[in-house]
């Protein structure tokens, strides 16, 4: 169900740097929203998005996702990132801001191919809450130029989004760890899907990204894990090699055993 076009979109400035061979977007401030190193427009520059990603791990990869739902579009980074590296997967993409797509396609190299890409500008939290279609990978990244996510971290927003998945779908969402409601946010997860949550362990940037299902389990092995990302960094440049040992690291995972 198409969302109409929010009335109230942000009315912040939207900015966009370049150093080093990185194209940045700001939402009127420093604060990083998206970014794209201009030589490699299809790669995964910031840290948390490739760990976004992570759900590759997680269900076998062949035809899956066959559709995904990105909340919030940002620098189009992950939608750049599926387009371009899973053919088979029809996406979605909710922006509240209708600034942001044309920023996205005019300096970012949004795709332009709506059979494939689709982009719906509305707000998340309505288009959440107001349609019945199933997605195997939704993911949230949705902020609004103070870093706020709004109604993005509600449990009724998350419960919409169990309700939007398929028996194998996965829910992400991109997290601030360092936030003083990080932990807050991490409740409201667990408790919309049912404490069948994973929170992965921070990555440089200070983003945490959480997983959660309310369908067929993950149970796989740090040794499964380990070559699912073997083949990801050979196929298709996403090293996530570093996530898993982390992962070790910092959670007791029972007999060597990731479970939500």
């Amino acid at each position: 169900m198409p969302t109409k076009p929010s009335k109230n979109f942000p009315k912040h400035s939207v900015d966009i740097s370049e150093e080093a061979g990185v194209r940045y977007l700001h939402f009127g401030s420093d604060w990083v929203q998206g970014a794209m190193r201009i030589a490699r427009p299809w790669a995964l520059e910031l840290s948390y998005t490739r760990e976004m990603m992570a759900g590759l791990l997680l269900r076998p990869t062949n035809l899956w996702p066959r559709s995904a739902l990105l909340v919030g579009l940002g620098a189009g980074s992950l939608a750049k990132f599926i387009y371009r590296n899973l053919p088979d997967c029809r996406i979605t993409i909710i922006e509240i801001n209708p600034q942001i797509e044309f920023i996205a396609r005019q300096y970012f190299k949004l795709p332009d191919d709506p059979r494939r890409l689709d982009v719906v500008i509305g707000c998340g939290a309505d288009y959440m809450l107001s349609g019945d279609r199933q997605f195997d990978l939704l993911l949230a990244d949705g902020f609004d130029a103070d870093a706020r996510a709004g109604a993005l971290d509600t449990v009724p927003f998350y419960q919409a989004c169990r309700a939007r998945l398929s028996d194998r779908g996965l829910f992400g969402a991109n997290l601030l760890g360092h936030n003083k409601g990080f932990q807050g946010s991490v409740e409201r997860i667990k408790s919309a899907f049912d404490n069948r949550a994973a929170v992965f362990p921070s990555c440089d940037s200070g983003n945490t990204i959480a997983f959660a299902t309310g369908g067929e389990p993950v149970d796989l092995s740090l040794e499964e894990m380990r070559e699912r990302a073997v083949k990801l960094k050979k196929d298709h440049g996403l090293d996530l090699l570093p996530t898993i040992s982390r992962l070790q690291l910092m959670h007791p995972l029972p007999d060597g055993h990731l479970r939500f």
